[in-house]
């Protein structure tokens, strides 16, 4: 909000951000929307959520105040009151299963993850990649959020001999997840692919249980560019030397705000209705990914595939 307030505020009226936590569940998400556009009178609302809340948050605000998603998502179409700015599914999947495919030999490919829309749908998407690029999926196995009882999926990966392992988890599940794959052996011989795995899952894990793991994303900490340089000396300066680790949902956070307060000032309005029309034409305010500025939708920043080599991402490819 600093950043935008020393730039005069949004149509020149101050910024105030309000972090609200959305709980556990679709229905804490919705009713956290409503209280804020009810009570707390918000002009607009920033969504970092999993996809399950995404819809009902936007049936909340009944298009009241605009609404802007920020992470990667599974690329349905959503809620026409929904404006999203994440990389979608198929976006981040095929440069990383043809590069796989063509690089490491990968033939035989087992998808597990949360029993929800996003890694289902998504791993549905990873199905027809897959057969395109002359794999095989030898399994699917899903459990619900907050169950670590990964038992059986282990069991399955093992037995198939896959080459390469799809997981899609949250958060906790996926580093408890990570932890479980290592300790039955399997890291050495089996390679984990994921576009659900940044620099917080990361430094859940111990480094013996890094190796072998490749990850898709739009951006990494360790990218190379003038505009992640300029946004790591600015988060450094405002935070310290030792702040959480940027990662890629974070500044697809940060982005996203800057991306709302462009769209308002194209617009010259706060209605949801008049940024809806300008929405996909509109210049990013800033961005730490590439070299230039993009538009919100229509230019999508570069999808990145990147080795872990211990805590760090060494990128591999770029498209």
């Amino acid at each position: 909000m600093s950043e935008l307030n020393q730039a005069a505020g949004i149509r020149r009226r101050p910024v105030e951000l309000v972090v609200i936590d959305a709980g556990a569940s679709s229905v804490s998400a919705a009713r956290a929307a409503a209280e804020a556009v009810d009570e707390l009178v918000v002009d607009g609302l920033i969504g970092m959520l999993p996809s399950y809340a995404r819809d009902p948050v936007a049936a909340a605000a009944r298009g009241r105040v605009p609404f802007l998603y920020t992470p990667q998502f599974e690329g349905l179409s959503p809620s026409s009151d929904v404006m999203t700015t994440g990389e979608t599914a198929p976006e981040l999947l095929a440069p990383a299963i043809q590069w796989l495919s063509e690089h490491k030999r990968a033939r035989r490919f087992f998808l597990c993850g949360n029993d929800y829309i996003w890694p289902r749908s998504s791993l549905e998407i990873a199905k027809r990649l897959i057969a395109r690029y002359g794999g095989t999926v030898t399994g699917e196995h899903y459990v619900p959020v907050g169950v670590h009882d990964f038992d059986a999926m282990l069991d399955r990966i093992k037995a198939t001999r896959s080459d390469v392992v799809l997981p899609v988890f949250l958060g906790f599940d996926c580093i408890a997840f990570n932890r479980a794959f290592c300790a039955a052996g399997l890291s050495r011989h089996v390679l984990r692919f994921s576009s659900a795995f940044d620099e917080t899952i990361v430094y859940g894990l111990d480094n013996s249980e890094t190796e072998n793991v490749y990850v898709a994303s739009s951006y990494f900490a360790s990218l190379r560019s003038r505009n992640n340089g300029a946004f790591l000396e600015r988060y450094y300066t405002a935070y310290g030397d030792h702040p959480p680790p940027p990662n890629g949902y974070g500044e697809s956070c940060y982005e996203g705000i800057h991306a709302l307060a462009a769209l308002i000032e194209r617009a010259e309005s706060f209605d949801a209705r008049d940024l809806r029309r300008v929405f996909g034409r509109t210049l990013q305010g800033r961005t730490a990914r590439g070299n230039e500025e993009r538009p919100v939708v229509g230019g999508r920043h570069p999808i990145h595939l990147a080795e872990l080599d211990g805590y760090d991402f060494s990128v591999v490819a770029s498209r």
